[in-house]
């Protein structure tokens, strides 16, 4: 089995630039297509996590698993308050994959799509840091952001958070020296984006990598992602839709930002 190497390297020192914007970008099916192999495998890799640990049936382990996500952003959060689980044991597990290059897909060119918008960038995933950062190492845009903000690092003094917990981002935002109003989160997860929206971040939702949806006669309808939630300021295909719609905007204004830069300002 394949396990990640830890990452000790200093976050860079970022240039801070009031008014520019901040690009916050989650990870799994926003800058790669988690929903085609990796989610699966980690979704079987916790339940089965919870029957070794806790001695529950299938059923049970799988209830668990949902539910705790549905109610607090992340399964870990459920386990570790309900539960004697060892939450970094439970983590390293589930994230240890055999051949995690095999299972990486991305749309062409996301190294030039993501270096194309202009201001910062950074990862802000419910994921482990390990398993964020050996993605984007696959994906060669590791180097692309400043810091990855991991689960690891959500934590505080009571215990563990996730997306979407308002206080986490609020605290980490004042950690990176981001100002709220110049932050812009790029998500596929609605409720992280509808609970986010309201603190004044502006919102990106994509929905290029979500699982299609079929119908009872097996016929496939439409795509998730078809029309666009009121908390929601653009809802893009693919990065690409956001590199465009940056481009037209600064060659049309002979702007250094985009529209993406004005949804920032109140």
């Amino acid at each position: 089995m394949r396990t990640f190497p830890s990452s000790h390297a200093k976050r860079r020192r970022p240039h801070i630039a009031g008014g520019s914007p901040v690009w916050l970008f989650d990870l799994d099916n926003t800058l790669h297509h988690a929903s085609h192999s990796i989610f699966p495998q980690i979704n079987r890799a916790m339940t089965q996590y919870i029957i070794d640990t806790l001695q529950v049936d299938r059923d049970e382990a799988n209830r668990m698993r949902v539910g705790y996500t549905e109610r607090y952003g992340a399964t870990l959060l459920g386990l570790a308050r309900h539960t004697p689980i060892d939450p970094h044991d439970f983590l390293k597990v589930v994230h240890t994959f055999a051949d995690l290059p095999s299972m990486v897909h991305s749309e062409r060119g996301l190294a030039r799509l993501v270096a194309a918008l202009p201001g910062r960038k950074i990862v802000l995933t419910n994921a482990p840091e390990q398993y964020a950062r050996a993605v984007l190492a696959e994906l060669r845009v590791e180097r692309l952001f400043e810091r990855v903000i991991a689960i690891e690092h959500m934590r505080d003094r009571r215990g563990w958070r996730a997306k979407p917990d308002a206080g986490m981002l609020r605290r980490a935002m004042r950690d990176a020296h981001v100002p709220l109003a110049d932050a812009i989160l790029v998500e596929d997860t609605r409720s992280h984006l509808k609970n986010y929206r309201r603190l004044g971040i502006r919102t990106v939702w994509i929905v290029g990598h979500l699982p299609g949806h079929t119908g009872a006669s097996g016929i496939p309808g439409r795509l998730p992602g078809t029309g666009r939630p009121h908390y929601v300021d653009k809802r893009i295909r693919s990065l690409k839709s956001l590199r465009l719609g940056t481009r037209s905007v600064r060659l049309k204004g002979r702007q250094t930002c985009n529209r993406f830069t004005s949804m920032t300002k109140p």
